[in-house]
């Protein structure tokens, strides 16, 4: 995980962020630096969706051409409504078995048949969430056609989540302890938020702007009086921009950008099919490419002349393994026989655990929904618990709910709904394992 000066350091690069807003594409170019971050320039090109591929396609590449920009390719914003973003936790699940884990859950994580959707996902770094963005292929492919066909080389096809991400890391530091990001979205709102208890939260709500608030922040594990910034508060402020160039006009672009000027930097969730990706042109790192050169040439030389030394340094080294090799041998396989029985046994004592720990949820649940609370369904399963019901006051679930010692990190798969003098739910809640563990 890159994090601190070192991220600052390696922020370099040039990036163009395109938001499909509408009929329109918003269009921003900016340069970062580990000082500053400029705006190159910004344009909006309007109606797309109704006019000539090579029409607007030229009015876009005159726009790369007149910044210096035409080597670059862009970093798409696609529109918030026709991506499904969820979140999978998955502790104790290596790099390399993460891309099996999540293909196997991901069905059931959209109400579409499986071959009607693209998906893409990235681990949140130093945690064990897994980001998961949804879109359905059909969508994805018309961009990627329309976009090939106007000559707009995309290089991703992103999020707002992935990108704010990124974003809010450029040139500095997210609010510790937590903060929740509010934008108008259609008739609705927008959150966006990160909280010890949630590394990232992303989510739509078509209700008034309080109770988006309230909810969004009892996702989050906040306050109730959390107050939500605005996008363009937590984003760098550009040094120099255009005259006439507005960052309230362009807020989602200009975060896009940002992430695109530096994809090392940003969560590699990319939507756009790797057959279509195009990379900006390299000739414009020549003059890098041959200083390092130079360098390596020079390096080389230095090895060289240590090179004898160091050899020696290397068959002495090798005698001393050499003797120890055998006995090391026989370490390892005493330790993995170790292991191997360590594992065989927590498996039988977790399997004779399962059904007592199933009735301790049941148990659970029954304490802390009282009445007049009731459920209409109730699903256990060995790392979560699903259910719904009816209750007084809904809103105040997730905090009864994880104050059982046996759940964790609930949240509604539903919004909530009237019924009479009740309220409607469907919660999800993990389960939390290291509370059997204790109790053993």
């Amino acid at each position: 995980m890159i994090t601190g000066d070192l991220r600052k350091w390696l922020s370099f690069g040039t990036g163009i962020g395109v938001e499909i807003r509408g009929d329109d594409l918003v269009v921003t170019a900016v340069r970062v630096r580990p000082s500053e971050v400029r705006i190159l320039g910004g344009a909006v090109v309007a109606g797309f969706r109704r006019r000539p591929a090579a029409d607007w396609g030229a009015e876009y590449q005159q726009f790369l051409r007149r910044h210096g920009c035409a080597h670059l390719s862009a970093a798409v914003l696609l529109p918030r409504e026709q991506i499904i973003v969820r979140q999978l936790s998955l502790p104790g699940v290596s790099d390399k078995d993460l891309e099996s884990a999540v293909g196997y859950q991901v069905d059931s994580l959209h109400p579409y048949p499986e071959d009607d959707v693209v998906f893409t996902w990235a681990r949140v770094p130093g945690t064990s969430v897994v980001l998961v963005a949804i879109a359905l292929r059909e969508a994805i492919e018309h961009y990627a056609a329309s976009f090939a066909e106007a000559g707009l080389r995309a290089a991703a096809f992103t999020f707002s989540a992935a990108a704010c991400y990124a974003a809010f890391r450029m040139l500095r530091t997210p609010p510790a302890g937590g903060f929740l990001v509010l934008e108008p979205h259609g008739e609705g709102w927008e959150a966006y938020g990160e909280s010890p208890s949630r590394p990232l939260f992303s989510a739509t709500f078509d209700l008034p702007r309080e109770r988006a608030v309230a909810l969004a922040a009892a996702e989050l594990r906040l306050p109730p009086d959390t107050q939500p910034f605005r996008l363009v508060e937590l984003l760098p402020e550009p040094v120099a921009a255009p005259e006439g160039w507005n960052l309230s006009d362009a807020v989602a672009s200009y975060a896009t950008a940002l992430a695109g000027a530096c994809p090392w930097l940003a969560l590699s969730a990319n939507l756009l099919a790797p057959e279509h990706r195009r990379r900006s042109s390299r000739a414009v790192y020549i003059p890098t490419v041959v200083l390092a050169s130079i360098l390596l040439v020079l390096l080389g030389a230095l090895g060289v002349v240590s090179g004898m030394a160091e050899r020696d340094y290397q068959a002495a080294l090798q005698q001393e393994i050499n003797r120890y090799t055998a006995q090391a041998a026989r370490v390892r396989g005493l330790e993995a026989e170790i292991q191997r029985l360590q594992a065989r046994r927590e498996l039988l004592r977790r399997f004779y655990a399962q059904t007592r720990d199933d009735l301790d949820v049941l148990r659970d649940l029954t304490n802390l929904l009282a009445p007049p609370a009731w459920l209409r369904n109730l699903q256990i399963a060995r790392s979560e618990v699903r259910f719904s019901g009816e209750a007084a006051e809904a809103g105040k679930l997730l905090e009864i709910i994880d104050s059982s010692p046996r759940l964790r990190n609930s949240e509604y798969t539903a919004p909530i709904s009237a019924s009479g003098e009740l309220e409607r739910f469907s919660i999800r809640a993990l389960r939390e394992q290291a509370a059997t563990e204790k109790a053993k």
